[in-house]
């Protein structure tokens, strides 16, 4: 866990108070000394991970085929422990050339993966920070959940699927779309206005049915969208991001409080 500072908003007004966000660093996982993934997660069990994520994606068809699965270590440069290395057996060594033709990373933006800090820079290659003046009455969001909440249908009948959806800054439906991934989601009603020619999305608030991790406010970057409102939590990856991508962030929006962790200023005052 992260421990962070947020701008705690009620019915009572706001206070600046203390709280923590769950873990989210990159893992690079190396094949061979060479690159294959990175993947965004909670630190822990990285081995485990690297494993069957590795037997998920075809590059092993068993366990005899994977050899040593090693954190990188150096007592200097601590960024490196989000590295595992693989060394494969086998057929798994004669597939290896083919398998990272096929897929050389498994995100958008793959320049680094060593640390927290460097995948935020390489993101500011691509993106400069958002300069939106658009401001969100907290009425508005407070209605936003139930409002994107009332869009899955398709959740309704299942109980499986991730909702996300564009509201204007008086609250106004612009799009909505279900996924099983919440990523998924965002992409879909990005790419709906992107496919109609209304990028950037300066004057919109992103709303997601989950939690919001890194990856989410990285489209939301990239899409040029201000404002994100999540029913749950940001991870600690999340919250800087946003930071620097000039992103406001809220989270926990349910009922009549929400939490902001990034640019509290598009928020009006009660």
């Amino acid at each position: 866990m992260r421990k962070v500072t947020v701008v705690r908003v009620s019915a009572e007004g706001r206070s600046t108070e203390s709280d923590v966000a769950a873990a989210e660093e990159p893992l690079e996982i190396r094949l061979h000394d060479r690159s294959f993934a990175v993947i965004m997660r909670t630190p822990g069990a990285d081995r485990e991970l690297a494993a069957g994520f590795l037997l998920a994606e075809g590059v092993i068809e068993h366990a005899s085929e994977l050899g040593a699965v090693e954190h990188c270590r150096h007592p200097h440069h601590p960024d490196v422990h989000n590295i595992v290395s693989v060394f494969l057996l086998g057929d798994a060594v004669a597939r290896l050339d083919a398998t990272l033709a096929e897929r050389r990373n498994v995100m958008a933006n793959s320049s680094c993966g060593l640390c927290g800090r460097v995948t935020i820079d390489s993101l500011r290659t691509r993106a400069a920070p958002l300069q939106s003046a658009m401001t969100v009455a907290p009425a508005v969001v407070h209605g936003l959940p139930e409002a994107l909440r009332a869009e899955q249908a398709v959740f309704d009948r299942t109980g499986g699927l991730h909702g996300a959806a564009l509201f204007s800054s008086g609250g106004a439906l612009i799009t909505s779309a279900e996924d099983v991934g919440r990523h998924n989601a965002v992409d879909k009603v990005v790419g709906r206005l992107l496919l109609e020619e209304r990028l950037p999305l300066d004057d919109v608030v992103l709303v997601v049915s989950g939690r919001t991790s890194y990856e989410i406010v990285q489209k939301a970057w990239l899409a040029g969208v201000p404002v994100i409102c999540a029913v749950s939590a940001p991870s600690s990856l999340a919250i800087e991001l946003a930071g620097e991508a000039g992103i406001t962030l809220l989270g926990f929006a349910r009922g009549s409080a929400f939490n902001i962790y990034s640019h509290a200023q598009r928020i009006r005052a009660l």
